[in-house]
């Protein structure tokens, strides 16, 4: 599994997220801090990457198109810890890692994971 983290996630994530295991890249690592979210989209759907982001207009994005990729994880509540945050988020694209290999949305949250499958 590999992530590509928007800019409004933690940068720590990208370090917890390694230390269990998962391929992390940070989008300011390739791309421009202000790109169009259609940019990073297009980058995560042509390296196979799924978007790590807080940000709603991912999924909104997908309606519109009704691509089947690439996956999308929102992350929807603020969460006290990194720690806390990674765990759950890690917990959630293991539990549902192969629906996210086909293409889907995962919203993550403080109290439960839901997914809906692409397109949409």
């Amino acid at each position: 599994m590999k992530l590509l983290l928007d800019m409004n996630i933690p940068q720590k994530y990208a370090e917890l997220l390694s230390k269990k295991g998962i391929d992390v890249l940070l989008w300011s690592d390739v791309g421009a801090p202000n790109a169009a979210d259609s940019e990073i989209m297009a980058y995560a759907h042509d390296n196979d990457f799924i978007v790590l982001t807080y940000d709603l207009d991912f999924g909104a994005i997908l309606s519109v198109t009704h691509d089947s990729k690439p996956s999308v994880a929102q992350v929807r509540a603020s969460m006290l810890h990194a720690n806390q945050a990674v765990d759950l988020i890690a917990t959630a694209l293991s539990r549902f890692d192969d629906d996210l290999k086909r293409g889907a949305i995962l919203s993550v949250d403080i109290k439960n994971a839901r997914l809906r499958l692409l397109p949409l």
